[in-house]
């Protein structure tokens, strides 16, 4: 039996407009031929777990087993709280990890999905974090050398603007808008606690995002491979790390990460 080969978030790429590969077993399977056409996606019914790739009945928060979800510096608090952050202080579940990916430095940014959201991430990260989230349109707005200070800049900015991004609103068609960021960076400025304004940048331009999308269909429905093991339908496009079919339907890689899946490609690639 065919156990599949284990999803992680799709690898992204920009060159003009946003490429996409699913992260297979034999190598990444690049997505951009089969757009229009028909795939299939089969859960096989293993799961494993993403950090120490051990086979589990569950899964938690996108893939972790529970001891890792427990116990992994990659699952810990500071990864969705980064004000939390304790790495510049020498402390954290792997103080060798924290000080590679969160003693390092970082941004704060505003992305647009439709509508203003503030966040924070590597430098080494962007523009993949804005692409993760669908983005079309974002911009630095800060550069701090450790994630604990990026995140105390977020969370005084949360006032303002959203934090997370409304996946049915980024799932439509959005046109960027570099007047909406404008207007949103002097609302951070003139908001900002005075502490912390010292890492503001005023003179950043904003980066548009372009995805690989036919046509976008009026309504989006998210599907489950824990509910429908077996996804088919014709591929219509991709946007942020959703596969977006024919009918409707999307699918969130991401967030079916140690899902074993088999992939079926029923027609010749264009």
């Amino acid at each position: 039996m065919n156990d599949g080969s284990p999803l992680r978030k799709m690898l992204v790429g920009l060159d003009g407009q946003v490429t996409y590969a699913l992260p297979l077993g034999d190598g990444p399977l690049e997505l951009a031929p089969y757009l229009g056409q028909r795939i299939t996606l089969r859960a096989t019914g293993v799961l494993s777990c993403v950090s120490c790739g051990r086979r589990v009945k569950k899964l938690f928060q996108q893939g972790f087993c529970y001891p890792c979800f427990a116990s992994a510096p990659e699952a810990a608090e500071c990864i969705i709280r980064p004000e939390l952050c304790r790495a510049h202080l020498g402390e954290g579940r792997d103080p060798d990890w924290e000080r590679d990916h969160h003693v390092t430095e970082h941004v704060v940014y505003l992305s647009y999905t439709g509508g203003i959201k503030v966040g924070v991430t590597r430098s080494t990260q962007v523009p993949v974090r804005w692409i993760d989230q669908g983005a079309v349109g974002a911009l630095i707005i800060a550069r701090v050398p450790y994630r604990q200070l990026a995140g105390l800049i977020e969370v005084d900015l949360k006032r303002l603007f959203a934090d997370k991004t409304q996946w049915r609103a980024m799932l439509k068609l959005v046109r960027p808008d570099h007047a909406a960021l404008f207007e949103a960076r002097t609302q951070a400025r003139n908001a900002l606690r005075e502490d912390l304004q010292q890492y503001l940048l005023p003179e950043e331009r904003p980066l548009d995002i372009n995805y690989p999308v036919l046509a976008y269909p009026p309504k989006v429905a998210s599907i489950s491979l824990e509910k429908t093991p077996e996804v088919s339908g014709r591929l219509l496009g991709i946007k942020g790390q959703y596969l977006i079919f024919e009918d409707g339907r999307v699918l969130n890689i991401r967030s079916h990460s140690g899902f074993h899946v088999v992939v079926d490609l029923l027609e010749q690639p264009v």
